[in-house]
């Protein structure tokens, strides 16, 4: 148990490091684990990608897209789309893109909420549909 609270702990640090928060850091990891797309791609492009990862994982999703295949069919192909722009290596595309899909899954609270900031305060709210 403790090994693992130093992991968890290790993993927070090594990602304040790279100047990620934790969902961009979810997401790296995700791609890092890829040998050949770190030798290839690099750090930096890793965590460009990460970061692009987040912003269209949170367009992308709805209360209930976790369950909806459709929904995940659509974040599926803005995922690859967003390797292919980076020249992820394509024999580990589909991998990815489903480490992805599932570390968005394990987010999920996350992204289907929404921050409101009052003067001193922070309050989150289960997002509503846009009509």
């Amino acid at each position: 148990m403790i090994r693992v609270a130093k992991d968890i702990k290790e993993a927070d640090r090594r990602g304040d490091d790279m100047g990620l928060d934790y969902r961009e850091y979810a997401f790296y990891s995700a791609l890092e684990v890829n040998d050949t797309s770190v030798a290839v791609l690099g750090d930096e492009i890793l965590r460009h990608i990460a970061r692009e990862l987040v912003d269209t994982v949170k367009r992308n999703t709805s209360i209930d897209w976790t369950v909806r295949e459709n929904v995940q069919a659509k974040m599926r192909i803005a995922v690859k789309k967003i390797l292919r722009k980076h020249g992820y290596p394509p024999d580990m595309e589909l991998k990815a893109t489903e480490t992805v899909i599932e570390q968005a899954k394990l987010l999920a609270n996350d992204f289907n909420s929404k921050a409101y900031e009052s003067d001193s305060d922070s309050y989150s709210i289960a997002a509503e549909p846009i009509n």
